[in-house]
């Protein structure tokens, strides 16, 4: 298993202004190399203080490869409901060339309804916005003088540029939470997939449903599988939980205030079941994502003990990628807990210095 560290702001400008929260986040991304993390990953989102700051991934990520040797670049996610493709595509290979290489591509639905709203996109669009815009993104990557007449996007006799510096494109990840479907759409696909178990979700059984699909539709190999958690290690187990709890109890608060409209009786046939998966967000907190093992936060042996755990209750997965400076957390706090998770936790797992 390799571990990365992402980043996903949810933080308001009165909180922490925007220079302060990059500034200290590429601080952050020069450890990588230097530690051993294998990614540096970071989400599109839109509007509101739950991730807000990150209207584009590709411009951060810029960024971080200009800062990095070795670390590889993965947008987790960009959104085709809100992008058109012929751009996407093209800032795709500009990155990858920027990067030299090092880029991941990942996809996601989107989810919040208030974005919907925002660009004037309709949720009950979702699938077919996402899958039609993700074939036509690999397509232009893929190939030259493309033509797609789609739904949403028309495209004729194009060839994008810059041409990917990967051949024959940067391997491409899926979003996916709890829907079935959405695994089993990846594998057959044959991307990878990138998961959030926030929710305790059945994970071992999801991602069972992701490797047989892929495997049933002839795709090499059993994909990569990578999933995000909170992580905050400290040389004492109960200050790591008393210091990293308002921290990230804002988190959880910060996206279900993101989602509210679900609550507020918000449908799509797009989204069956989304009031409920909201409403159960409500009732999560430190402990009980501490509890479920989708945040690791303690000592070092704690945290070992944790993944140990996640990975037999999963059935192992190969990429972990860790939000290090969740909510307001003080930046010398998440630079003392990636030190020591990369000294002390990593190489337990063959990773890290």
């Amino acid at each position: 298993m390799e571990f990365g560290i992402q980043f996903f702001p949810d933080v308001a400008p009165e909180q922490k202004p925007a220079d302060q929260y990059f500034r200290e986040a590429l601080a952050l991304v020069d450890l990588c190399d230097p530690l051993g993390y294998t990614h540096v990953r970071i989400v599109e989102h839109h509007f509101h203080y739950y991730g807000g700051y990150s209207p584009s991934p590709i411009v951060f990520l810029a960024a971080a490869a200009a800062r990095t040797k070795k670390a590889r670049m993965i947008t987790g996610a960009v959104l085709p409901s809100f992008n058109n493709p012929l751009r996407l595509a093209g800032e795709i290979g500009m990155l990858d060339a920027i990067s030299n290489g090092r880029l991941d591509v990942g996809f996601a639905r989107a989810f919040l309804p208030h974005e919907f709203r925002r660009f004037g996109v309709s949720p009950n669009e979702s699938v077919a916005r996402f899958r039609e815009g993700l074939e036509q993104v690999r397509r232009l990557l893929e190939e030259e003088n493309v033509t797609d007449v789609g739904e949403f996007h028309q495209i004729r006799d194009t060839t994008t540029l810059p041409r990917p510096t990967q051949k024959p494109r940067p391997p491409f990840y899926v979003a996916a939470l709890a829907t079935p479907s959405s695994f089993e759409f990846a594998g057959t696909a044959g991307h990878n997939i990138m998961c959030v178990p926030m929710l305790g979700a059945a994970m071992k059984e999801l991602i069972g449903i992701y490797r047989e699909a892929r495997a049933k539709a002839g795709h090499p190999g059993r994909g990569e599988v990578m999933l995000a958690h909170h992580m905050f290690c400290h040389p004492d187990g109960k200050k790591a939980v008393e210091i990293a709890r308002p921290q990230l109890d804002a988190y959880l608060k910060s996206l279900v205030e993101g989602a509210s409209d679900w609550l507020d009786g918000m449908s799509s046939d797009d989204y069956p079941g989304y009031d409920k998966i909201i409403a159960a967000m409500q009732k999560e907190t430190t402990d009980t994502q501490i509890a479920k093992g989708a945040a690791w936060i303690g000592t070092p042996a704690e945290i070992i003990e944790n993944i140990e755990m996640y990975q037999e209750q999963t059935g192992g997965f190969e990429h972990a990628t860790l939000q290090v400076n969740f909510h307001n957390l003080a930046f010398d706090e998440a630079e003392r807990s990636m030190r020591m998770f990369a000294e002390e936790v990593m190489p337990h797992f063959g990773q890290g210095v």
